[in-house]
């Protein structure tokens, strides 16, 4: 049984509801997964991530930039949860317009609910903390190159990232919108599978979003990518040793493989995305969009200048990057030569993953101290998304799930399988979960 269907099992009147919210509110100062709480009064609790618009509720992207902004609508997402009857609680804090691995890159960063001295992941950093601190609650989250599977990895929930285009993104705050999926966070498959039938389609307002026919093909056959382990630690390849062991001793046929193409897929991924991510943020000059300049008195240049200060050092950088890959006089050496490598690594996958899974450790080091990921330059960062970035790059579905807890601390995996075989993953996920308990630290809102 799901959560889901376990909570409205029971009576849940006002009571439960302001407890619910006291308590979030008390633990919230020490792990900050909430950019701002709601006044929820009925349905299951769901948090939205804070660049995906909810009517009436500033929504800022973890962002002074949009400091400001209320929208006055609701994304499709959010419009259809509350149509099912699910409850609005609350805008989870992220990295700055989706900009970071560990969650870091925010004015408060999100804090590990195991251990508050460890990163709770990012982006999508608040999303993976109020699930694993809630009881009864999924996360609608965002993903544009592991912003979903690395927080679930860390914080040891489940971070389903469905195939590009089958979410809607009408009314999401855009990173990359060739590479930009919103998907589910929840403490089991079975959770985010009734999310999903609720919030999949397309809408009429995203011209990307389609109706597929959706497989649900388990070969079981699971494909290990030595790219996608390399340069992964010695405890975490120990543990990922022990899982593959595990599911081999359920039937499933492990077969390793190499793909030489993956080597480029970083590269790959972060010429496109800042690319595509310096043009989203030029609209925000402090005129039309983005927090207001009233300095009115100032030249041209000095005042878009002074209004883009707002930005953070991280999306600074992205946009400087961005800006300059997709120069005029650069263009086709690095952004065209980019979506051609992506072009073939859509196709090599592909052929691995219609004979079966792809699986890999989600980050190639268990989760770090804040202090040792605070230490990291920024390439060594974007290195660390090695594992995560392929199917995010071509638009696969994914699906991270805990399977162990060496010292305490959760360690995850990911899934991929082929377009539209998004409902695969989530049988699998039944199936690993029968046999597999998930731990939690907290459990606010049980009865």
């Amino acid at each position: 049984m799901s959560s889901i269907s376990e909570f409205y099992e029971k009576d849940r009147g006002e009571d439960y509801y302001n407890r619910l919210i006291e308590e979030i509110g008390g633990l919230n100062g020490k792990l900050n997964a909430f950019n701002a709480i709601g006044s929820i009064s009925e349905g299951f609790p769901f948090s939205v991530k804070d660049n995906i618009c909810v009517k009436g509720i500033e929504t800022t992207a973890s962002s002074k930039m949009l400091g400001s902004y209320v929208p006055p609508f609701n994304a499709t997402v959010v419009e259809r949860m509350l149509k099912k009857g699910f409850g609005f609680l609350g805008k989870t804090n992220m990295d700055e317009f989706g900009f970071g691995s560990f969650g870091l890159n925010c004015a408060k960063p999100a804090r590990n609910p195991f251990n508050e001295k460890y990163v709770a992941g990012g982006s999508s950093s608040g999303a993976a903390v109020a699930t694993s601190i809630l009881k009864y609650h999924v996360a609608i989250a965002e993903s544009t190159g592991g912003s979903i599977s690395t927080p679930a990895a860390f914080c040891g929930v489940v971070g389903f990232t469905p195939t590009y285009g089958t979410i809607s993104r009408y009314g999401l705050i855009d990173y990359a919108n060739s590479l930009d999926k919103i998907g589910i966070m929840a403490r089991s498959g079975d959770d985010a599978r009734e999310v999903f039938d609720v919030v999949r389609g397309s809408d009429g307002n995203d011209a990307t979003c389609t109706d597929p026919d959706y497989h649900d093909r388990n070969t079981g056959n699971i494909f290990v990518i030595d790219e996608l382990t390399n340069g992964a630690s010695e405890e975490v390849m120990r543990e990922f040793s022990r899982l593959l062991d595990s599911l081999a001793g359920k039937g499933y046929r492990i077969e390793r493989k190499s793909l030489k193409i993956l080597e480029k897929a970083v590269a790959s991924y972060y010429v496109i995305a800042t690319a595509e991510a310096s043009t989203n943020l030029a609209k925000y000059t402090g005129f039309k969009y983005g927090l207001k300049n009233d300095k009115f008195y100032q030249k041209y240049n000095d005042f878009f200048s002074d209004a883009r200060e707002n930005f953070g050092i991280e999306a600074k950088r992205r946009i400087a990057i961005g800006t300059f890959v997709r120069g005029a006089s650069v263009k086709d050496r690095y952004y065209v030569k980019a979506l051609k490598v992506r072009r073939l690594i859509i196709n090599e996958l592909a052929g691995i993953l219609k004979d079966g899974f792809i699986l890999n450790p989600v980050m190639p080091i268990k989760t770090p101290s804040i202090e040792e990921a605070e230490s990291l330059d920024p390439l060594t960062s974007y290195k660390a998304d090695m594992f995560t970035i392929p199917p995010n790059l071509c638009g696969f579905p994914h699906v991270s799930f805990t399977y162990a807890y060496p010292d305490g601390m959760p360690i995850g995996a990911q899934l991929t399988a082929g377009h539209f075989d998004d409902y695969a993953l989530l049988g699998f996920l039944k199936e690993w979960e029968s046999g597999f308990k998930y731990r939690f630290r907290y459990d606010i809102g049980a009865l």
